[in-house]
């Protein structure tokens, strides 16, 4: 049973044709996967949506500018604008 789990989990998806994979990308995915087949997908997700909302959403809304003020400003600071075309 158990070879067959690894063969299942691990060398069908890791040895698809003409993919390459960094470890923390092959783990994340084989992650993913075991999540899956055990059964824990949807209490996965129950748990890292909030997570990922507050490491990627809270910090925007943080201060008292409103964010596509923020937005606006950081843009104006770090781009240049477009050098003219010459004819």
């Amino acid at each position: 049973m158990i070879e067959s789990a690894c063969r299942h989990l691990i060398k069908d998806r890791m040895d698809m044709s003409g993919t390459t994979w960094t470890m923390r990308g092959a783990e994340a995915v084989l992650g993913l996967g075991s999540l899956y087949i055990s059964g824990y997908w949807h209490e996965y997700w129950q748990f890292h949506l909030p997570q990922e909302h507050k490491r990627n959403h809270l910090a925007l809304y943080s201060s008292d500018i409103p964010l596509m003020k923020q937005v606006l400003k950081a843009r104006c600071f770090t781009t240049r604008p477009p050098l003219p075309i010459p004819i």
